[in-house]
């Protein structure tokens, strides 16, 4: 009689990885192998996701503890920007796992980003500061989401067949 292996996992199964991103498993090692323009679009995505959830979270606490002109407003700008927030989030996890899914909230995001700079622009003053960096990240993403180094990984191409 044979003794089954400690574990409930099956011989052939690989040990699971760990990486420095906190991805497990074969996850891990698609991570690695993503060209560093991807990667670069995953983290200019992401940080267009904090900025939009951090300032969702500062127009709630304003409207919860502050004196806003109208309480109602401010919270529910608060709470209408978090959900927004969460389109770029959920993309930059996307991309940075190379997920083929991902382009597309990717780059639906940097088009809503550049009515709202040119919106800031024209306000004028430190909004215009606001305004250069948002355009700025939101091409930079574009260029590096319609390169072809990155279309390829993620499996995107003239030549791929749709699932």
């Amino acid at each position: 009689m044979s003794k089954k292996p400690a574990s409930n996992a099956p011989a052939t199964e690989a040990t699971e990885v760990t990486g420095a991103t906190g991805v497990t498993g074969a996850g891990a090692a698609a991570a690695a192998a993503l060209p560093g323009r991807l990667t670069a679009a995953a983290v200019l995505t992401a940080l267009e996701g904090l900025a939009l959830a951090g300032l969702g979270v500062y127009m709630l606490f304003v409207g919860i503890a502050g004196d806003p002109d109208s309480p109602q407003q401010a919270e529910t700008g608060g709470v209408t920007l978090l959900a927004l927030a969460a389109l770029p989030l959920i993309a930059a996890r996307g991309l940075r796992l190379g997920r083929r899914w991902s382009r597309g909230p990717a780059l639906i995001t940097q088009l809503m980003a550049l009515p709202v700079a040119w919106t800031l622009w024209t306000t004028g003053g430190a909004m215009a500061a606001a305004a250069v960096g948002l355009a700025l990240a939101a091409v930079a993403v574009v260029a590096l989401l319609v390169n072809p180094t990155a279309t390829e990984a993620l499996g995107i191409g003239p030549g791929e067949r749709t699932r």
